[in-house]
């Protein structure tokens, strides 16, 4: 395997990286990019990311894998293909893509609080069939200290791991969260990887996971999860902000896929960045962003146009 390991700094973290194969792309580098966007995003958040993304893609990257600095793969990582063997769940409405994986009480982080205790016993069972599905979106779980909200680790916190088990397969109308801690993304969902920068840093991933679902259903396709393939050595963080931050999701989670649901999209395979655009167009409109949060989706989009116009827009 050949891969380009970037690392996206921010004001503060290391001004070197001195290991091979890895470039470091400074603050200072970030300003100097040709992007639009490079000069809209805030500084000290985590959607610095998004200008990696735009690296990766004007690189011609086959496949995006995106993670943080306090994850490390287990032993048995391996690369991921576009199409995935899995068992499809449709279940309309929420699922709990963790129940299946353990016995014990979990939840992924974006899940509504209100959901969780039915979802533990529903979503356990690996109902439907199991095929190869195309899924340009796939989400793979953390062991020793999963993605969950500030709720778990306040009530439930410890080292945790899931079980091994067969990959699952959201097939469209099936909402669940996923982050950024390991998931992997392809050409035709590279538009779907922007990360909203008017929201708290707990939610900006969680709500991007929303509207990337929505828009892959309009074209027919899903999310994948898979079993753990890293280990998280968490940073330190302040529980009780992250749960201050966690709660523009409790209090909209449910109400962002009610309207995200209400959209009218375009089936058309390329039509995905125009989609994307709908989604935010519709989340302002209800005042889950401000207005201000179109400038930026207006900037990727056109970033991602003049890298490659091939790019499903």
């Amino acid at each position: 395997l050949k891969a380009r390991l970037l690392i996206v700094g921010d004001r503060k973290g290391p001004a070197t990286y001195p290991l091979a194969g890895a470039e470091l792309v400074t603050i200072e580098a970030q300003r100097q990019l040709p992007f639009k966007l490079a000069g809209l995003l805030p500084e000290g958040h985590y959607v610095r990311k998004n200008l990696g993304y735009l690296l990766a893609i004007r690189d011609d990257a086959e496949c995006i894998y995106e993670t943080d600095d306090d994850n490390g793969p287990l032993p048995d990582w391996q690369p991921r293909k576009r199409q995935v063997k899995a068992r499809r769940i449709e279940s309309k409405g929420w699922f709990n893509a963790y129940a299946p994986f353990s016995s014990e009480v979990i939840w992924p982080r974006g899940f509504p609080l209100d959901l969780i205790a039915s979802s533990l016993k529903k979503d356990r069972r690996r109902q439907g069939r199991t095929g190869v599905w195309e899924a340009p979106i796939q989400q793979g779980l953390a062991d020793h200290s999963p993605d969950v909200d500030a709720v778990w680790r306040l009530v439930l916190d410890r080292p945790f791991c899931f079980d091994k088990g067969e990959s699952l397969y959201l097939a469209p109308g099936t909402w669940c969260p996923f982050n950024s801690q390991s998931t992997w993304w392809w050409p035709e969902a590279y538009p779907l990887l922007y990360l909203p920068s008017f929201c708290t840093f707990r939610m900006t991933d969680i709500w991007r996971s929303f509207v990337a679902q929505r828009c892959l259903w309009a074209v027919g396709q899903g999310v994948a999860f898979h079993a753990s393939e890293v280990a998280q050595a968490r940073n330190q963080h302040n529980l009780m902000r992250d749960f201050e931050d966690e709660v523009p999701g409790y209090r909209n989670n449910a109400r962002i896929i009610q309207i995200l649901d209400a959209v009218p999209l375009d089936p058309h395979p390329t039509a995905t960045g125009a989609n994307l655009l709908t989604c935010y167009q519709a989340l302002v409109a209800e005042k889950i962003f401000p207005a201000k949060e179109l400038r930026l989706v207006k900037a990727w989009l056109a970033d991602l146009k003049a890298i490659d116009n091939r790019l499903p827009f």
